[in-house]
């Protein structure tokens, strides 16, 4: 079930602007049938979240136990994850530039002069 929610959930717009991170307490209502009929949020995060997590509960479908040869609905208690999504770096390119200082060891010269220095200047393509 756990895996199932978090394969269907989709991070808010809202929440990943405002940078939002936490859980959403919800209890839902299933019926006879296993179907979930009522979402409660019992610990709001905001931000979008609590829709999100109240549409993504609405999908699940449970198997549901008799109580003595009756049917009856039944409450359940989840909690929803919200986890700002990992940045992945795009592929794309690099540079990288460094400086290079050339002196030679001899006796300390008379007049002073300036150490030779070249400079590079790379860029690499990154492909994935």
């Amino acid at each position: 079930m756990t895996e199932f929610i978090y394969q269907q959930l989709r991070y808010p717009k809202a929440a990943l602007e405002a940078g939002v991170e936490g859980v959403v307490y919800t209890e839902i209502e299933i019926d006879y049938q296993g179907n979930v009929t009522g979402v409660k949020v019992l610990q709001s995060l905001g931000h979008g979240c609590d829709e999100e997590a109240g549409r993504v509960l609405r999908l699940l479908k449970f198997n549901v136990a008799r109580n003595r040869g009756v049917r009856v609905a039944f409450f359940k208690k989840i909690k929803v994850q919200f986890k700002k999504p990992k940045v992945v770096a795009q592929p794309g390119q690099m540079q990288v530039q460094y400086t290079v200082t050339t002196t030679t060891p001899s006796p300390p010269p008379a007049t002073t002069e300036k150490p030779a220095t070249t400079t590079y200047s790379y860029t690499i393509p990154l492909k994935k």
